[in-house]
């Protein structure tokens, strides 16, 4: 025996019904899309990868007189009359002028390291830096840090009411320098970092390239008559 259906009994779905599927799918449509944005931005990060050829070949001296150049130049702009030999005493707390250097790895999602590519980092440092030293100093070193070609990637004046920091980049954020004083303290720090690099005539199983560096030139203040017009600088 067959059963007939009627128009009647076919369930309609009422307009309201039709409108909430709808907006499921928008919904759905909003939530795919960022997620298909992303995923494809992990596998391209996953894919920029670094290997020996894409860095160039400099001698880690030659990097290290950079960052130290770099810290120099800085430091005569800040205004400071002390010479800071190389070496520390107490970390943190007495002045500093070192030379350290790090690994370089490959990007993306691997932690690899590119053998026999390094970056070297210049640290310094000086202790009892008062308030009318390091903030002029640090004004006047991100105006010309800014007017020589870096980029101001942060500024802060008296974060907590008591800590001051610099920090710019250049050569696409590979080359970096960083200032910070603690008017608490009165400890004032400052660092250069160098791109990575290879070390020429570097071959597997040769050791840390960077394993000769000397030690980094005292920093000295700028010459007097320069000093006092930068002192002078608004």
């Amino acid at each position: 025996m067959s059963v007939e259906i009627t128009p009647d009994a076919v369930p309609v779905r009422s307009a309201a019904a039709r409108v909430g599927q709808a907006a499921g799918i928008g919904c759905a449509a909003l939530v795919a899309v960022p997620l298909f944005l992303g995923l494809a931005l992990l596998v391209w990060l996953a894919l920029v990868t670094k290997d020996a050829s894409d860095f160039p070949r400099v001698a880690p001296q030659e990097m290290a007189d950079r960052a130290a150049a770099n810290s120099q130049e800085a430091y005569g702009v800040l205004g400071f009359t002390r010479t800071i030999p190389h070496g520390v005493a107490d970390l943190g707390v007495s002045a500093e002028n070192t030379l350290s250097s790090d690994l370089c790895y490959r990007g993306g999602l691997t932690d690899e390291v590119v053998d026999g590519a390094y970056t070297l980092s210049h640290s310094w440092a000086l202790d009892h830096v008062t308030a009318g030293q390091a903030v002029p100093g640090l004004r006047r070193l991100r105006t010309h840090l800014a007017d020589t070609g870096w980029d101001i990637t942060s500024y802060r004046e008296n974060v907590s009411g008591d800590y001051w920091s610099l920090f710019a980049s250049r050569s696409d954020g590979e080359e970096r320098v960083s200032f910070g004083w603690s008017a608490k303290s009165g400890y004032f720090s400052g660092g250069s970092v160098t791109p990575c690099a290879m070390a020429p005539g570097w071959q597997t199983g040769d050791g840390d390239p960077t394993g000769d560096l000397r030690w980094p030139p005292p920093l000295t203040p700028s010459p007097s008559h320069v000093r006092s017009q930068l002192v002078q600088y608004p």
